[in-house]
């Protein structure tokens, strides 16, 4: 990728945009040519075998961040987003860290749980002893019932076994719950899990007597997180009104706020997933499993939490860490027939399940980093109130030209409103 061809890419025009991913070898002529002319959102004959009682599309704009370096690699991130600012957000903060030596990942061994939940077990401790003694037998049942995954190297690797006890006060029973470990290789994998945990479930039905309620994946995916890391020198987050250790006490402070109050950590943690999400999308993955895990995951002490911490290091520099279960995949769903997940492959340069967990994360932690820097410094609005003047001017019909003119005079007006914007489209 030749990233000299990107600099100031938000003043070029749609055309020359698409002209300088070319240039930059992110894209093909053709596929340049085709983005142009036809987009990339999906035909109706394809939406109407995706979903049930299609009717039409929903479209998002997709747009890209960037300045990102991941693990020494530059990236150009594609993102599916209508909230103005979160690029923009996203671009800025990945140009600091960027200059600082960019974001440094780590990604565990990529292990998806499916559960056989069983109800009327008589005899837990023995129903849990005879799982574990039959443990290689479960194994191999699950991996039979769907062999192309061990084929490719993934499949059933481990079992463990949870007895979630009674509660008389709430009138629940007893649950007996088996978890198989799951490589599923580059797939998300709920398919997989889920036709081996149904594979499973009479003979360890046979095993403890209970009865199999439920048999499927938990998008809890505590066994595949990916870790992001960045430090920033001090200097480089100095503002007209604050000096770089200023800006960087406030950035830790307001995080120990985060960590410490639910309230402030439900929306510190909302803008890091304004940057995770809008890839999710725009790579075709489920956001929605990815959010319930994420938001479990936060809460996993019990209170729930901000996902990133920031300290500073004994050379006074700003680190910032953040983890998040990461279940995407790169094959299957609707990554392989949507044209604008094809294209985000391509923007990403085809990157394997591990490489799109480090950018995701990465994202992330660029996203916390410019949402917290913006609050701690000049405060959230400034940015926000650029961009919801576009939207101002969009809504009161303004078109072209005319969106910036008035989105420019409604930075200056008294009140910032539709009805403003409206009359300012008028005189023009």
């Amino acid at each position: 990728m030749n990233t000299e061809y990107l600099a100031k890419f938000y003043k070029k025009t749609y055309t020359e945009k698409i002209d300088a991913l070319v240039k930059a070898e992110l894209l093909t002529e053709l596929q340049a040519d085709n983005l142009k002319n036809e987009g990339v959102d999906l035909g109706q004959d394809i939406g109407e075998h995706m979903i049930e009682n299609y009717i039409e599309n929903y479209s998002l704009p997709l747009g890209v961040a960037m300045n990102f370096l991941i693990d020494n690699q530059e990236t150009v991130v594609p993102m599916a987003i209508e909230e103005p600012s979160v690029i923009a957000a996203a671009s800025f903060a990945a140009k600091i860290i960027g200059s600082a030596g960019g974001f440094t990942t780590v990604v565990s061994e990529r292990m998806m749980i499916g559960q056989v939940t069983l109800k009327d077990v008589a005899d837990p401790s023995t129903a849990i002893k005879k799982i574990k003694n039959s443990r290689q037998e479960i194994l191999d049942r699950a991996n039979e019932a769907h062999p192309s995954i061990v084929k490719r190297g993934g499949g059933a690797k481990d079992l463990s076994v949870r007895l979630l006890e009674s509660d008389p006060s709430e009138n629940i029973p007893s649950f007996l719950v088996v978890h198989l470990h799951i490589d599923t290789q580059e797939a998300m994998g709920a398919n997989i899990v889920n036709t081996m945990m149904e594979g499973i479930a009479p003979y360890i039905e046979e095993l403890t007597g209970g009865t199999a309620l439920l048999r499927i994946l938990s998008n809890y995916a505590t066994e595949c997180t990916a870790t992001a890391t960045c430090t920033i020198p001090s200097y480089k987050l100095k503002t007209t009104n604050f000096s770089g250790e200023e800006v960087r006490d406030r950035i830790v402070e307001a995080a120990q706020v985060a960590w410490v109050d639910p309230y402030r950590a439900v929306t510190h943690n909302k803008g890091i997933m304004n940057g995770v999400d809008a890839v999710v999308v725009a790579s075709g993955n489920d956001w929605r499993a990815i959010e319930a895990g994420i938001h479990a995951y936060a809460a996993r002490s019990g209170q729930y939490r901000a996902l990133s911490k920031w300290h500073t290091n004994e050379k006074g520099d700003l680190v910032g860490t953040l983890t998040l279960p990461l279940p995407i995949g790169t094959v299957g769903g609707s990554i392989s027939i949507h044209p604008a997940a094809k294209l985000s492959r391509t923007l990403l340069q085809e990157p394997d399940a591990k490489r799109l967990e480090s950018i995701l994360v990465s994202v992330g932690l660029a996203q916390n980093f410019a949402a917290i820097r913006a609050l701690v410094t000049d405060g959230i609005q400034k940015g926000h109130m650029g961009l919801h003047a576009r939207s101002l001017a969009i809504s009161a019909g303004a078109k072209g030209a005319q969106v910036e003119k008035i989105a420019e005079a409604l930075k200056k007006a008294p009140h910032m409103n539709l009805q403003t914007a409206k009359d300012y489209l008028s005189k023009l």
